[in-house]
This record gives structure tokens, sequence and C-alpha cells, in this order.
């Protein structure tokens, strides 16, 4: 069963000669007609790509516009995350075109690790994704536990 907008899992895809990567069908699949097959690519908080349903970025612009322009740092934060936002809507094959300036953010080159993160997914570099697993993503398991907790009933 497939749930609306909701991207699980992880795949490895290779970038074309025209920086192209697919979007994995499952994820695909779950997109609803609202999205009209378009996701909005930006820089990640991580060093990663993120990708945003049509439906989901227009969350995120809603969030940025309730932030006030007269904070040095909300100007800032908004800049950082729309300043490289990129609409790319995917091809008969699934394949969404990247930017150059997004590419290199990510260091992406040939291969690419896709994770869906519920609402949105991220495309990463698989060398800095698995690093940054070994050093700087560990949890303390009594944090794990608490964000079990949270939202695990």
């Amino acid at each position: 069963m497939v749930i609306e907008n909701t991207f699980t899992g992880e795949y490895l895809y290779s970038i074309d000669a025209k920086d192209r990567v697919n979007i994995p069908s499952k994820f695909r699949n779950a997109l609803t007609p609202k999205n009209k097959n378009i996701f909005y690519i930006t820089r990640g908080m991580d060093q990663c790509i993120v990708a945003y349903p049509l439906e989901e970025w227009k969350k995120v612009q809603d969030g940025l516009r309730n932030l006030s322009s007269a904070s040095k740092v909300y100007r800032s934060f908004i800049r950082s995350i729309t300043r490289y936002a990129a609409q790319v809507k995917f091809d008969k094959q699934g394949r969404i075109q990247l930017t150059q300036v997004l590419k290199n953010y990510a260091q992406l080159e040939k291969e690419v690790t896709i994770i869906g993160m519920v609402n949105k997914i991220e495309l990463w570099n698989p060398d800095i994704l698995n690093e940054l697993e070994k050093t700087s993503l560990r949890i303390d398991p009594e944090e794990y536990k608490d964000l079990a907790d949270k939202i695990i009933l």
C-alpha cells in the first residue's frame, strides 16, 4: 500500500551525463496529482540536496513567509533556502534535472543515495553520508529512546 506524499527507504542511483537522476518509482507513485510531478530542490541543512514535492514546498514557503524580514538571522535563513531552490518536473523516465550549484554543494558526481524522509527526499553523495553516519550522527541511546517515546505508541 502506498501512502500519499510519504517517502521511506533508501536507493542508489547514478547521475547521467546530462545531470539527471531517477526518482525511485515508489516515490513517484506516492505523489498525489496535486503535485503535478513537480519537486522543488534546494540545499539541505546537511550537505545534501533536498527535494520537496510541490505541495510540501508550499508549506515551506508559508513557513518562510511567516519569518520577519526585519531579522538579519531570518533573512539569512530564508535566503539560504530560496536562493538555491529550483523547480524540477520529472520526465517520462522519472528523471529530474539537478542544477550544477546543488550538485557542487552536495559533491555529487556519479553515484547518489536517495533517502525518503517522510515528507521530502534527500539526495546524498554516498561517501559523505557514510562518513556523516560514522562520525556525527551518533545518537545517545537515552536520547533515541526519548525521541521514540514521543512518536511511537
